[in-house]
């Protein structure tokens, strides 16, 4: 089945669009940490950065494209020769170096940002992947906001650079306004008039200004597109950019709807995630798909009954697929029996009904007042349920010696529950103290 799938490239531009995130710039050190995280996840190519925009960030692109030798680096620079050299000058000691042009399409960016004519505009775009080419065999062109670019204009520009020697159309969604349907007839029209365009790749470049960049992204990839640009835990400009997570488990998952693969080594996802958001400071939020502390965890009765039994219930796919350790049962006013009769017993408590049961009144009385029952909530409702009126017995006691032989059969020792270790979070990750970075936005003026 493998060998009739359509193969997906996976453009990672963490490093440069995710760092233009506010919050989320990198210093030359942590951009090389990540790069080579996205080395072993799998990315086929990695956009090290901008090598125009500042020393530090030329620095940062050389030192990637000279150690990370199975992807393509590529340096993105607009569409003038002082930016195309100074991303050759960082690239061309890669293994496989791309120079990444754009230039500005539509009508709103012609008229007031870049003060051009379109002919201008279909001029300068020719012109500089030309001289582009001439440096690096691969070159990527971006017409920016083509979602906002007259369509017949748009196609002009491509056939200009198309026949200038680009080898990859990137059509960006860059201000997050198209919506699914209306993106797949784009990528439709541009493969049926773009001339020379079975020569090279269309790659789709979605931002999630509506919620709708990884929707737009599968449906750039239905209609043609065969490589999608993205970044980790979906960091950038703005809303962010489509998740590289998402849409690859998307693909995973639901194989009979996108029936493509990628290089992606899925079990470095979670890992890949964890990293970016310690290096940025930034914390994924709960309810993130895929690698989101909530995005395996569970606390509705129904479903936590239905896990338990099998994971398949309410799992679409497992923790380790994504590198995530185990799935976790969270405890709240939703949960039911099955579920606290399980933790009460990893607790190291065995109760009947009847006794499960009187907990069980009082565990939702207590997950009314609060959000969460963690496992300390959870041993002192056990010990006051259970301890005789009046007892002073602490919640945690030391751990006892043997009992002796003439200790009562009839009057046993009540079980101890054992010590606590560090609390984890949803994946059972031992949580860090909570840390924060300075907020600091780094301004590029330009980007796709």
């Amino acid at each position: 089945m493998a060998t009739d799938q359509v193969r997906i490239k996976v453009f990672d531009t963490t490093l440069r669009d995710g760092e233009q995130s506010p919050g989320c710039s990198m210093n030359h050190q942590e951009k090389l940490r990540l790069a080579h995280q996205l080395d072993r996840l799998g990315v086929d190519v990695i956009e090290a950065g901008f090598p125009i925009a500042s020393d530090g960030d030329f620095e940062a692109v050389k030192a990637i494209a000279a150690v990370i030798r199975r992807p393509i680096i590529a340096g993105l620079c607009r569409a003038c020769r002082p930016d195309i050299e100074r991303a050759w000058e960082a690239l061309q000691h890669a293994a496989h170096p791309r120079i990444h042009v754009f230039l500005a399409t539509s009508d709103i960016h012609l008229k007031y940002k870049l003060r051009i004519t379109r002919d201008e505009c279909l001029a300068q775009a020719r012109e500089a992947v030309a001289f582009a080419r001439s440096l690096c065999s691969d070159v990527e062109f971006s017409p920016e906001d083509a979602t906002r670019t007259d369509p017949e204009f748009l196609c002009q520009v491509l056939d200009a650079v198309v026949a200038a020697g680009a080898t990859t159309l990137n059509i960006p969604d860059t201000v997050g306004y198209t919506v699914p349907a209306e993106f797949g007839d784009l990528i439709a029209t541009i493969r049926r008039r773009v001339k020379g365009i079975e020569n090279v790749t269309i790659s789709a470049h979605c931002h999630n200004d509506l919620g709708m960049a990884v929707a737009n992204t599968m449906a750039a990839v239905a209609a043609g597109a065969r490589q999608v640009e993205c970044t980790i835990n979906g960091i950038g400009e703005r809303a962010g950019n489509a998740s590289l997570e998402e849409i690859v488990m998307a693909m995973r998952v639901r194989r009979d709807r996108y029936p493509y693969e990628t290089a992606i080594a899925a079990e470095h996802l979670f890992p890949a995630s964890q990293l970016l958001s310690e290096i940025t400071g930034v914390p994924v939020q709960p309810n993130k798909a895929v690698t989101g502390r909530n995005a395996f965890a569970h606390e509705a009765g129904i479903h936590q009954d239905g896990v338990l039994k099998n994971p398949l219930t309410y799992e679409i796919m497992t923790p380790q697929s994504v590198g995530v350790p185990d799935s976790k049962l969270v405890l709240g006013k939703h949960s039911g029996r099955h579920a606290l009769a399980i933790r009460c017993e990893q607790l190291g408590y065995q109760f009947d009904r009847r006794a499960l049961d009187d907990i069980y009144r009082r565990f939702v009385r207590l997950a009314d007042k609060i959000k969460h029952v963690e496992d300390h909530h959870l041993l002192e409702l056990i010990r006051d349920t259970h301890k005789p009126a009046g007892s002073a017995t602490p919640l945690f006691e030391p751990l006892q010696p043997p009992v002796a032989a003439a200790a009562s059969a009839a009057d046993p020792e009540p079980p101890r529950p054992f010590p606590m270790a560090q609390q984890p979070n949803a994946f059972s990750v031992p949580v860090p103290a909570e840390h924060h970075h300075d907020q600091q936005q780094e301004d590029y003026l330009w980007g796709v």
